[in-house]
């Protein structure tokens, strides 16, 4: 079983929004039942309302407006995330895994462990793992090829169900020097 991320984000953006509406009509109700000044006023949107057709752009685009969020939140919903994580081998009938987080902490550890290598940046894709790190040397012939194999060893201990290849790129921030 893979384990997908929760929808946290639009979750809390629609609750937000909801309570903001509901925050602003309980102030307006409030203030029209005390017989103070009015946030947004009953009437005004009342008379707006009831002279709006069906037809008039403001109506069509807020309905466009309305139903294209509904749409995209419906995808967000319906559609599978990112996995949290990532499958290895079994090991006789018992499944395992590890969190993707600490499957890139892993590979950047390996990376930084050949000397030469500073701040490597880890992307972890379903083919494809991308680590780009720079160097302080000038030369980098065999550096990234080592860089590779260090990630790539890190891999075979790691023994993911799917195995990606590895893509690495190596940056000098020393140019001209020997």
């Amino acid at each position: 079983m893979i384990r997908r991320p929760r929808r946290v984000v639009p979750a809390v953006l629609l609750a937000l929004t909801v309570l903001a509406l509901c925050v602003v009509a309980v102030i307006s109700l409030t203030g029209r039942l005390v017989g103070r000044s009015e946030l947004v006023s009953y009437d005004a949107l009342a008379g707006r309302l009831h002279g709006a057709h069906w037809s008039d752009g403001i109506v069509l685009g807020a309905g466009m407006a309305i139903a294209a969020a509904g749409l995209v939140l419906l995808l967000i919903a319906v559609l599978p995330g990112r996995p949290v994580v990532v499958a290895l081998d079994e090991l006789g009938d018992s499944p395992a895994g590890i969190a993707r987080r600490s499957l890139r902490a892993d590979l950047r550890r390996a990376a930084v462990s050949v000397h030469g290598v500073e701040s490597p940046r880890v992307r972890l894709g379903d083919k494809k793992i991308r680590v780009s790190a720079r160097t302080g040397r000038a030369e980098t012939a065999g550096l990234d090829t080592a860089m590779r194999e260090a990630v790539t060893g890190a891999l075979d201990r790691i023994a993911p169900a799917r195995r990606a290849t590895v893509r690495t790129r190596l940056r000098s921030h020393r140019r001209g020097e020997s």
